[in-house]
């Protein structure tokens, strides 16, 4: 109860932050950033648009890959009309392609440019249940998969950058507080879920996805750490806010469920706090492996802190993306 009034009135916590800060107001302690190019998924709407706008406000060169680069390419130009000086690439990205994301890097790399920051932003709810063109199911595929193989891929520039610059990368994750919804083998269930459509629950299959980066963040900061690497990865849940993922459920349901929870939800601006903060604030500095909500450290799901289960979770991962085609992922294999 306490919680929530705290939530209600933007209480402040460890931080000085709390729900109704801004992405604004949390960057104000984070200088100039025009040292550090960044690449935001998910930045041609909502969460993700805030987030860059803000960054490009403080400086950093961005980097905006999406499937619609004529998304992109209006999401640069309202940026551009407010920050005239940004430089702002717009590249091809299709998350639940694992093709599309290694042609997305190799391309990256043959420019040549430094990696600071990376932010694992996009999400999509899948209301219908799919299953993308390397097999598995879409919503897991979109929200983890392709982030894995991302993060996978661009994690030696962001080493190389840290270590020629001594400015410390960062990785931020975009997962949510309904992680912690799922229980169970998440493995199994994607399995389930993959093969047997009549197993699909799209509730479900997004809490096992958004679980997924929480796993990812565990594990990753983990590996981060024996590598002695001067990168941090961190993971955030933005709060409850209307934005694009509702997109496939607009109407007068969807209007009156958002009417009556008005005073839970978000701005996009506050919404977009935590992951600029965790993002850019100096005092994360070696903070690694973390979950915040509304700027501040926060607990996950029982689940989400299991470290064998991020393990676990991180080897089938590793076969679900390997081109090896001996590598055939079995979900319901006692390996996993």
């Amino acid at each position: 109860m306490l919680e929530t009034v705290k939530y209600l009135i933007g209480s402040a916590g460890a931080s000085g932050y709390g729900s109704k800060s801004t992405a604004e107001q949390v960057t104000e302690s984070g200088g100039d950033l025009s040292s550090i190019t960044a690449i935001i998924t998910g930045a041609t709407s909502g969460i993700g648009a805030e987030t860059a706008l803000v960054l490009a406000k403080r400086g950093a060169r961005l980097v905006l890959p999406a499937r619609s680069l004529k998304a992109a390419e209006e999401a640069k130009a309202r940026i551009v009309s407010e920050c005239p000086e940004s430089e702002i690439l717009v590249m091809s990205l299709d998350l639940s392609s694992l093709t599309s994301v290694r042609n997305f890097v190799s391309e990256f790399e043959s420019l040549d440019l430094p990696l600071s920051l990376l932010i694992n932003n996009a999400g999509k709810f899948t209301h219908e249940h799919a299953i993308c063109e390397d097999g598995v199911e879409m919503t897991f595929a979109t929200n983890y998969l392709g982030h894995f193989l991302l993060t996978k891929l661009l994690l030696n520039r962001l080493m190389e950058t840290a270590k020629k610059t001594g400015v410390q990368g960062r990785i931020v994750n975009v997962s949510s507080s309904i992680h912690g919804w799922f229980s169970g083998d998440l493995i199994r269930y994607l399995g389930l879920i993959t093969r047997d459509k009549s197993h699909y629950d799209a509730t479900r299959a997004y809490a096992l996805s958004k679980l997924a980066n929480v796993l990812h963040t565990k594990e990753l900061a983990w590996r981060l750490k024996q590598m002695e690497a001067n990168v941090t990865v961190n993971c955030v849940h933005p709060g409850i806010v209307r934005t694009r993922l509702t997109r496939e459920r607009e109407g007068f349901v969807t209007d009156l469920v958002f009417f009556l929870a008005s005073k839970l939800l978000k701005t996009i601006p506050q919404a977009a706090a935590t992951t600029c903060y965790v993002a850019t604030h100096p005092r994360l500095l070696n903070v690694s492996g973390k979950y915040f909500a509304d700027c501040n450290e926060a607990t996950t799901s029982k689940l989400g802190s299991n470290l064998s289960e991020a393990a676990r979770l991180w080897s089938a991962s590793e076969i679900m993306v390997s081109r090896d085609p001996k590598a055939v992922f079995n979900p319901l294999n006692a390996l996993f």
